[in-house]
């Protein structure tokens, strides 16, 4: 999965109906450009490929009064709804995800209703723990080190990352518990 997909989906999903620049200004300032592939071409591209695709349709309004060509607007058909969804719930859930991807997906959590928020941040921590558990199934850290070299290192950091990711998730969980945030379905969205 890509991060941009996501993020485009979820741009104009919020918008209800948006043109490329729109977009584009979400992302920017959700910061997407730093921490993402999120850079003016892909935005473009990923709102015609997900058009073609029947994710979005598109709308092309007045002319620019500049001269330029006619702006294309885009909203999400119900096949980009479900698309969207899956991809939010796959990025919050897959022990796999790439950094960018999971960003983009908590940045966009607050489309979904807070108990289902929830359930899928816990299922990330079993995700998390059940990796932990199939790392350490052939090697414990510290046992036998010097025959593991190197590969003992990253072991040991994938140990790192299952322990601090699940931690973190917790903390989210714990947050989204108390009240924190306004997710979808509750007064004030």
């Amino acid at each position: 999965m890509s991060a941009i997909r996501l993020l485009v989906l979820g741009s104009v999903r919020r918008n209800g109906r948006a043109h490329g620049y729109q977009v584009r200004g979400d992302l920017e300032s959700w910061a997407a450009n730093e921490w993402s592939s999120a850079k003016p071409g892909s935005i473009y591209h990923a709102l015609k490929q997900m058009a073609r695709e029947g994710l979005l349709r598109s709308h092309e309004t007045a002319p620019s009064t500049a001269g330029g060509p006619p702006r294309v607007e885009y909203e999400l058909t119900a096949a980009g709804e479900d698309a969207y969804t899956a991809l939010l719930r796959d990025a919050v859930t897959d022990h796999d995800q790439g950094l960018d991807t999971l960003s983009a997906a908590i940045g966009l959590i607050d489309d979904l209703p807070r108990a289902e928020a929830i359930a899928l941040l816990r299922r990330r921590v079993r995700t998390m723990e059940d990796w932990r558990a199939a790392v350490t199934r052939d090697w414990t850290p510290g046992a036998d080190g010097e025959n593991w070299g190197l590969v003992g290192e990253v072991l040991g950091m994938w140990l790192h990352t299952a322990d601090s990711r699940a931690e973190w998730a917790r903390g989210l969980i714990a947050r989204l518990e108390g009240g924190a945030y306004v997710m979808a379905g509750e007064e004030g969205r």
